[in-house]
């Protein structure tokens, strides 16, 4: 299991992932789930992944291998990001439908979803989650975010505090808030924690990147803090005896 989450701001882009990828009695496996592909100037975009990680793995290598060999469509090519989103699509179906003509067992799952997002030039922002049948959608303004993954324990924080005019960094706080309350929750989501912001119309390789290990003192602190303040927040609550009366 994982946990993706990705913002679109008027100012730009906020990505956040785990590192997860198995967690067990005996093992715990790790394995960065946030991509980057820059042009200086002319593009820039970030990829993630959740789901069957051989298949996000050859999707990952083919893309790598279509640009090493200026493929007919490649990630240079491309006009605008929903192009890049329908290949991505394409590559992922062709994936996992190996594993169905080889026989695989009943009951494996070679789905991967992926969250797409970035810039080119002359172009807005764009943000896409590609499903692992190859279609996509997009952000909303009243929702103006995407997750992949364990999604149910880290989506209340955002529906309250994420806007599109959110400051990028309330929202790189929001995303670190989300995530860790879906990794106490569940413990096969868990660090390293990646988390980049891209500024709208820089295209240039994102400066504000950070890979939170798990006892970062940063990310100490922004938990307690966390607990300490919701629980706080929680006791000023108005008290059940304006309904029950004074007798409660």
């Amino acid at each position: 299991m994982t946990y993706c989450v990705s913002i679109r701001l008027n100012e730009g882009l906020v990505f956040c992932s785990d590192s997860r990828t198995n967690a067990g009695p005996d093992r715990v496996s790790t394995y960065s789930k946030l991509h980057r592909f820059s042009i200086h100037g002319d593009r820039q975009m970030m990829m993630m992944s959740a789901g069957n990680l051989a298949t996000s793995q050859a999707v990952m290598a083919q893309i790598e291998r279509d640009l090493k060999e200026d493929a007919d469509f490649n990630l240079r090519k491309a006009c605008y990001l929903s192009e890049v989103a329908d290949y991505i699509g394409e590559l992922s179906v062709r994936e996992q439908s190996k594993y169905k003509q080889n026989g695989m067992k009943a009951g494996f799952n070679a789905e991967a979803t992926f969250i797409l997002g970035g810039q080119i030039k002359g172009v807005d922002t764009e943000l896409y989650m590609i499903y692992p049948e190859g279609n996509h959608i997009t952000s909303s303004e009243q929702y103006p975010f995407l997750q992949i993954g364990e999604t149910k324990y880290g989506k209340p924080i955002l529906d309250r505090i994420v806007r599109p005019e959110t400051p990028h960094e309330t929202a790189m706080r929001c995303a670190l808030v989300s995530l860790d309350s879906t990794m106490r929750s569940n413990a096969t989501v868990g660090p390293p924690i990646e988390l980049l912001y891209y500024e709208a119309d820089s295209l240039s390789n994102p400066n504000k990147y950070y890979k939170f290990e798990e006892n970062d003192p940063y990310l100490v602190m922004l938990r307690q803090s966390w607990d300490e303040n919701i629980r706080k927040a929680f006791s000023e609550l108005p008290s059940l005896s304006q309904v029950f009366g004074a007798d409660l």
